[in-house]
């Protein structure tokens, strides 16, 4: 899979869920990046996707949200 940045926040139970759907799957090429922890990724997020809301799935041309629209992209793309 090529490489992705995962954006997630550090008590966001959404991210977790994405994370461990990447673990338990063992998804490989997935970048992730607190933005509660990284202040310029947060910047990079807003920047690009108009908005701070996490999970956000760094695409290149888009961003992704929603946690189930981000695991099924993984699941389809990893196959």
């Amino acid at each position: 899979m090529e490489n992705l940045r995962l954006f997630v926040g550090t008590v966001c139970p959404f991210c977790k869920r994405v994370e461990k759907f990447i673990e338990d799957n063992k998804i490989e090429g997935v970048e992730l990046v607190n933005i509660d922890e990284n202040v310029q990724a947060r910047e990079d997020l807003i920047e690009k996707g108009g908005k701070k809301q996490v999970p956000a799935l760094d695409l290149g041309d888009k961003i992704m949200y929603e946690s189930l629209d981000i695991m099924n992209y993984l699941k389809t793309k990893g196959e």
